[in-house]
């Protein structure tokens, strides 16, 4: 079984990072990263500008490819989560959601978004076990907050 592809954005903006607390029909309210599916035709990376911008309103012009992952890890069903990260962003638009999607973007701090990992309605779960091992090494926690770019 192949399913669309998707992808996440750990989105900095103002040495913040941008999280979303969302409302769809189908899924009801929780919080994540920007993200969403790839649209055929397009690279991930062009998906996860366009996610950006769509759900935030915001652009970067510094972006880098964070990891990917299998959220499903089962054999017969082809499935990848694109993770990047973008810096520097700034707003350049107003939101433009799909129909039914309701989404309110905040600002949090670094330990705010380590503090995700414990929340029930986070829906990015394959950043949970890398945040889990952040929030517990202090060595982890600057190396991330390096490639962030947020410096405290």
């Amino acid at each position: 079984v192949k399913k669309h592809d998707t992808v996440s954005v750990v989105a900095i903006s103002d040495g913040a990072i941008v999280i979303n607390h969302e409302e769809q029909a189908r899924l009801g309210m929780f919080t994540c990263i920007p993200s969403g599916k790839c649209e055929i035709g397009s690279t991930p990376l062009e998906n996860a500008k366009r996610e950006l911008l769509e759900e935030t309103g915001m652009e970067s012009s510094d972006w880098q490819e964070w990891f990917v992952s299998d959220p499903l890890g089962h054999p017969k069903i082809d499935w990848s989560t694109y993770f990047y990260i973008a810096k520097n962003c700034k707003k350049v638009a107003e939101q433009k959601l799909d129909p039914g999607e309701k989404i309110t973007t905040q600002l949090v701090s670094f330990e705010e978004f380590l503090a995700l990992r414990e929340e029930p309605t986070f829906r990015n779960k394959d950043l949970v076990p890398l945040l889990e091992k952040v929030a517990s090494d202090e060595t982890e926690k600057q190396t991330l907050k390096k490639l962030l770019g947020i410096i405290t």
